[in-house]
């Protein structure tokens, strides 16, 4: 039997790394989609891990040969969901995938059995707090994403689900729940 493909996006600084790294410590039957990318690798991240390390040749290669599920470009980088690893997890039980509102409409399309899940801010204010609250972010980049997030915000009333994280434990319990109704 295959498992289940959940979908979660949300704006930046909404909290769903953290949301999703707790969903993920608390089911052990989930596993992770990893994401090829463009991008040049972080410190610390590693290849096959944190994500797939592509060139824009390579990248071009697969989209070319219809091996994403889904793929967008975001800041000139390529980002996708490589299929051949993902029915390869799926063949083993559910998997969680973290994707933008677009490539999160590409799964519909492709994956319409697919559960997405959107989180949300309690207010575009409390969004605004936690990316000022971070430290690591430039005015000109926090003004950038405020704008990207509204726009993804209003992507969510084609989500089968809305879990807004005013309360981190109430909103990983939410998620849980969702889980538990649709992979078990």
């Amino acid at each position: 039997m295959s498992g289940k493909l959940f979908v979660i996006s949300g704006a930046s600084g909404v909290g769903k790394g953290t949301v999703l790294n707790r969903v993920m410590a608390q089911r052990e039957d989930l596993s992770f989609s990893v994401s090829a990318t463009t991008r040049p690798p972080r410190p610390g991240e590693i290849d096959g891990v944190h994500y797939y390390f592509l060139s824009q040749e390579k990248f071009r290669e697969m989209v070319d040969n219809d091996e994403f599920l889904e793929y967008d470009y975001h800041a000139a980088n390529g980002y996708g969901t490589p299929l051949k690893q993902l029915e390869e997890k799926l063949v083993n039980g559910s998997v969680v995938l973290d994707i933008e509102p677009n490539g999160a409409e590409n799964v519909r399309k492709k994956r319409p059995d697919a559960v997405l899940i959107f989180i949300m801010p309690p207010s575009v204010e409390e969004l605004e707090r936690r990316l000022r609250g971070r430290g690591d972010t430039p005015e000109e980049q926090i003004a950038l994403r405020m704008d990207r997030a509204k726009w993804e915000m209003e992507q969510r009333f084609w989500y089968d689900y809305v879990v807004v994280n005013d309360d981190l434990e109430a909103c990983v319990a939410e998620v849980l729940k969702i889980i538990a109704e649709k992979a078990d």
